[in-house]
């Protein structure tokens, strides 16, 4: 290949790879076609010489054209349009598991050792529940003292006044 040919696959390859970036994330592909294009602007000065100063100015300012262009325009295309999330999934912001309030003065059994988490048995099912900091051994009676969105304090009976 002639420095002329090197010097458009470099330029081309680069200016690809910069605009792939967005479906690959990482910079891996970002790092390669900055490489690429500084390799363009090497063979610019071997190809065209003297041209070589304004070729690479060419490059530089193309390519900030090119990213800016991309970033304007891409999120609009079927193609962005189709990779970007429009609509909330993740629901409620304060899901709360249904049923936990009416936890709240129940009393049950740790099944787990709370350290200050673990697993009680609470009003008939396996609840997640923290202390309010100690640690409450495995068997020991709780009382629930407080439910938070999804989190359920208990502290031992025998604490309770």
């Amino acid at each position: 290949m002639t420095p002329v040919e090197i010097f458009f696959v470099c330029l081309i390859l680069g200016l690809l790879l910069i605009c792939a970036e967005i479906f690959v994330p990482g910079g891996i592909l970002g790092a390669f076609g900055a490489l690429a294009l500084v390799g363009a602007i090497v063979f610019g000065f071997v190809a065209f010489g003297e041209l070589g100063y304004p070729i690479a100015l060419a490059i530089v300012v193309g390519t900030g054209l090119v990213i800016a262009t991309w970033v304007k325009y891409f999120p609009r295309s079927p193609l962005g349009r189709s990779m970007i999330v429009t609509e909330d999934i993740g629901g409620d912001a304060d899901a709360t598991e249904p049923g936990l309030e009416d936890l709240v003065g129940q009393a049950g059994e740790a099944i787990s050792d709370l350290r200050p988490g673990g697993f009680a048995r609470l009003a008939g099912r396996r609840v997640d529940v923290v202390t309010q900091g100690g640690m409450i051994s495995k068997g020991a009676r709780v009382r629930v003292v407080e439910v938070e969105g999804n989190r359920v304090v208990v502290a031992e009976v025998s604490q309770q006044t």
